[in-house]
């Protein structure tokens, strides 16, 4: 989720009207916390319909219109909710449940990352490695070793 906060950052950014935004975060400002939930139902109900036409094209066989639909409706949504979540989180953490809920999400995101960054490290590490092997000056040397081990490994389940 982290690495798409800069998309997110990027397409909220891209929200025309400056003006708007911050009349609507002075609006939402004014709410009770239980009213600021209803905020994000908006972005659902606006975009609902942008789904069903993706959905419709993906009836109509039309697979990269559809795709292409629902890719830009998840975005534009995530971008939205994220704007709404930064502008009513103050009200929000007001309500005990509500803080409760967060701070436990938050804690369960902490416990994920601690799990799977080393994980990913690894993987980043030994990618590099492969890239490395594969690189201008050893691609050839690469694929003759490969290819002997390949050789021997036949030879061997052949014997």
């Amino acid at each position: 989720m982290a690495d798409l906060e800069p998309i997110v950052a990027w397409i909220v950014a891209r929200i025309p009207l400056r003006a708007f935004k911050e009349w609507l975060a002075a609006r939402i400002e004014r709410l009770p916390p239980a009213a600021t939930l209803l905020v994000f139902l908006v972005p659902v109900v606006l975009l609902f319909p942008i789904k069903l036409i993706g959905l419709w094209l993906l009836a109509h066989h039309q697979w990269f219109a559809a795709v292409l639909v629902l890719v830009a409706a998840k975005l534009v949504g995530l971008g939205v909710t994220a704007f709404v979540f930064e502008v009513t989180r103050p009200k929000l953490l007001q309500m005990a449940w509500f803080r409760w809920l967060y701070e436990h999400v938050t804690a369960w995101l902490v416990w994920a990352h601690a799990l799977v960054d080393p994980i990913k490290a690894r993987i980043k590490t030994r990618i590099k490695t492969w890239l490395r092997l594969f690189g201008p000056q050893r691609a050839g040397r690469t694929l003759r070793l490969l290819s002997r081990i390949r050789r021997r490994a036949r030879r061997q389940t052949v014997a």
